[in-house]
């Protein structure tokens, strides 16, 4: 139990470096401009860490997970005080993509740590802990993010990571045995490039509308042919190394892409849709920093109403594809309403669309990792966990790239004749409270009809992960350390 809450302390300090900066943004972008690049502080850092995850499985699969992990939180300690010295937006992004390649490691070795410490049935329980630390995370951090940032100025967002990484070093160091593998190790350093490039060409083409003028653009197209060349290469690799970094034979259970799509989707609302939420709420409600992050308690209450509960649920029957289903309705229906909001709306109702998200995430959150895990080879959980944690970070850090491609285009040029507002973009939450009502009920109102779309976006994207949750098939988890008992067990 030691171990588990060092375990649940790295995943925090991982998760939360996502969620804290999202209501810090808005001073950050006030402090250095290009408001463009807004969403690259955060995908950014989901890139990275997207990237890397299913190297880090394999790794771990190969010489066992205590160093690895160790490795993957020294890196990001690292980047977390490159952040807090950044001197630019351009130094900023790439310090967060140096935190990312830590934080993909720390996330793939805690839910890979945990599939060799619990049996099926009794991991749904922990890991609903481990996915309550997870989302969370994503909304206590608005809160703890506005806080520091005001009290202590946002670098120390990022400075707050060190001394918890040194602790949490020392503690793994302490209580993480080390167990090393029987397998011959054999890296396919080959394959973890040609994933990285593909990955990274498709979040690249989702933001190279901003950065090319058009998702249609030679340059944008030059890029999605590159990541599907990658792709196509990735593929014939894959089937001929001995240890490929995501063994093809994965796919050839159909639980498994499904449960992909799933995991997909759910990153892209449930982690991508965090700092968007924080702006729109700064600049239609008028909340300051803190005052944003506190209405995210309510998000944080219906995560751990969720989590816990459909983790006894399933450690009791032993059945998840119907929570994956109630979650993306759930997500699904607060979106659909949030984007027919009015300036003006009351936030006590506001506050109840973020619970019933919160609710939403909790209950399906760590259905993709479960299933996953159930349905694949045991010699390969690491890969397997890799696999579906890079498609829900993934999944959020494309998703932020959408989101940020629409809110954009939705922008317009409406506030250039809002009277005492020079640039909207460059706004910070201070300048915005000292703007005249009627100037600050114009600047709500562009943001307001700017959200509209942003909010559709996510609302159509989650109702894509309940229907391939719906296509799941309605297995049991067998109980014990049994493996794939999927197939037999399917209704």
């Amino acid at each position: 139990m030691v171990l588990f809450a060092f375990l649940l302390a790295a995943l925090f300090m991982a998760t939360l470096d996502n969620q804290i900066v999202s209501t810090a943004l808005p001073t950050i972008v006030g402090e250095f401009g290009q408001l463009e690049r807004f969403g690259w502080v955060g995908s950014a850092y989901l890139l990275a860490s997207s990237a890397v995850m299913p190297l880090y499985g394999k790794l771990g699969d190969l010489f066992g997970r205590k160093y690895v992990m160790m490795t993957a939180i020294l890196i990001f300690t690292i980047g977390s005080l490159v952040c807090g010295l950044a001197v630019s937006m351009n130094t900023l992004i790439a310090a967060r993509v140096l935190q990312g390649l830590g934080s993909g490691g720390i996330m793939v070795s805690i839910f890979s740590v945990n599939a060799d410490l619990f049996e099926p049935r009794v991991r749904a329980r922990y890991q609903s802990y481990s996915s309550l630390v997870l989302m969370a995370s994503g909304a206590v951090g608005p809160t703890l993010g506005g806080t520091l940032s005001e009290a202590f100025g946002w670098r120390s967002i990022f400075l707050v990571n060190l001394p918890i990484g040194m602790v949490v070093l020392a503690g793994l160091a302490l209580f993480l045995p080390y167990r090393k593998p029987l397998r011959r190790p054999k890296v396919d350093y080959a394959g973890a490039l040609l994933l990285a490039s593909a990955v990274t060409s498709v979040v690249f083409w989702a933001d190279s509308g901003q950065i090319f003028g058009s998702l249609l653009a030679p340059q944008s197209l030059a890029v999605i042919g590159f990541g599907a060349l990658a792709a196509f290469v990735w593929v014939k690799v894959e089937a001929r190394v001995a240890e490929p970094i995501v063994p093809l034979g994965l796919f050839s259970n159909p639980t498994i892409p499904l449960l992909l799509i799933v995991s997909l989707a759910s990153g892209a609302v449930g982690i991508g849709s965090v700092n968007y939420v924080a702006l729109y709420l700064q600049t239609t409600t008028g909340l300051s920093p803190t005052g944003a992050g506190l209405l995210f308690i309510a998000t944080t209450g219906g995560i751990a109403i969720g989590s816990l509960s459909s983790g006894r649920l399933i450690a009791r029957s032993g059945r998840y594809k119907i929570f994956a289903i109630i979650s993306g309705a759930g997500s699904c229906i607060a979106f659909a309403v949030f984007s027919q909001l009015p300036v003006g709306a009351p936030l006590a109702f506001i506050a109840f669309l973020m619970l019933m998200h919160g609710i939403s995430v909790g209950i399906g959150q760590q259905v993709p990792v479960i299933g996953v895990q159930n349905a694949a080879n045991p010699r390969d959980v690491g890969a397997a966990t890799g696999t579906v944690t890079l498609t829900r970070m993934g999944g959020a850090s494309i998703a932020i790239s959408i989101y940020g491609a629409v809110l954009g285009s939705s922008m317009g040029h409406g506030a250039a004749d809002i009277p005492g507002v020079g640039n909207i973009e460059e706004l910070t939450p201070s300048a915005l409270a000292a703007l005249s009502p009627e100037s600050h009920a114009f600047v709500a109102e562009t943001y307001a009809h700017a959200f509209g779309p942003v909010f559709v976006s996510m609302s159509v994207i989650i109702g894509c992960g309940m229907l391939a949750a719906f296509c799941l098939r309605n297995v049991q988890l067998p109980r014990g350390h049994g493996g794939q008992a999927e197939p037999a067990m399917a209704e």
